[in-house]
């Protein structure tokens, strides 16, 4: 099958998938690019479509895709440049594209080990963020990442872009924060907050054995909510002018402190 318009209602159905409200109605989501594709394939997921333009496809790219696709006996649909383009959701885009399920959990969903590193985002509004995030969490073995009170969800395109496909590879959930606190109390999970208010340096809790890590947004930090049902309080020190780092910044600086101290990653 070959797509040339446009305005062909498959095509408009994808681009439908840039709206919040569409992809949460649908459980559905978007992964452009091979790379972000190739490990979300990896990680087990099974797309519904995949949307290939082979003008734009670097040479082996269509072959390795295609491949894959027959052998998950998925429907792969050609489009032209214009076409394509029109579904795509980043400039230069690679040629590929698909449609796939989203992960939509909640943390009593997740399954733990007894020693459980988490990591909680509260309030993060930007899918970049997210998506940076994931990326710490992939690398350093992070065994989960709650959105509490997420403003954007684990769909966002651009966090599955930002992310680089490690959405898919990380077990992930999503719920408010006072849910989430009461799910980490009700596992025995200790939180280690955050933040610029304490003298605590993040070096000096101990985290080996299960912990959970929170970080808030770069405005207005974490809530008092989190803030006073954590355990300890850490900050990273600053020896500059600003008194805040970027969420995700802040995220990989303690969690690979944390796994320094729980011997490594995996």
């Amino acid at each position: 099958m070959l797509i040339t318009s446009p305005a062909n209602p498959r095509i408009k159905a994808v681009v439908g998938l840039r709206r919040r409200r569409t992809r949460e109605a649908q459980r559905r989501t978007v992964v452009e690019g091979h790379e972000e594709l190739s490990l979300a394939l990896e990680a087990g997921v099974v797309p519904e479509l995949v949307l290939v333009c082979p003008e734009l496809m670097a040479g082996g790219v269509l072959d390795d895709v295609l491949a894959r696709a027959e052998g998950l006996a998925v429907e792969t649909v050609e489009a032209s440049r214009a076409a394509f383009e029109k579904a795509a959701y980043r400039e230069g885009p690679d040629g590929v594209l698909a449609v796939v399920p989203t992960t939509q959990r909640r943390p009593q969903d997740l399954a733990l080990p007894s020693d459980a590193l988490v990591l909680v985002c509260e309030g993060v509004e930007k899918p970049g963020n997210l998506g940076a995030v994931l990326r710490t969490a992939d690398a350093a073995g992070v065994d989960a990442v709650v959105a509490a009170d997420p403003v954007t969800d684990w769909g966002n395109p651009n966090t599955v872009r930002a992310s680089k496909g490690t959405v898919f590879s990380v077990p992930v959930a999503a719920d408010g924060t006072t849910a989430t606190l009461d799910w980490l109390d009700g596992h025995g999970i200790p939180l280690v907050a955050a933040t610029p208010d304490t003298d605590a340096l993040h070096t000096s809790v101990d985290y080996r054995g299960p912990v959970a890590i929170a970080v808030g947004t770069e405005k207005t930090g974490l809530t008092e909510r989190v803030l006073e049902r954590a355990a300890r309080r850490v900050r990273i020190p600053m020896a500059g002018r600003v008194n805040s780092l970027n969420v995700a910044t802040s995220a990989a600086i303690i969690v690979y402190e944390a796994v320094r101290q729980r011997g490594g990653g995996r």
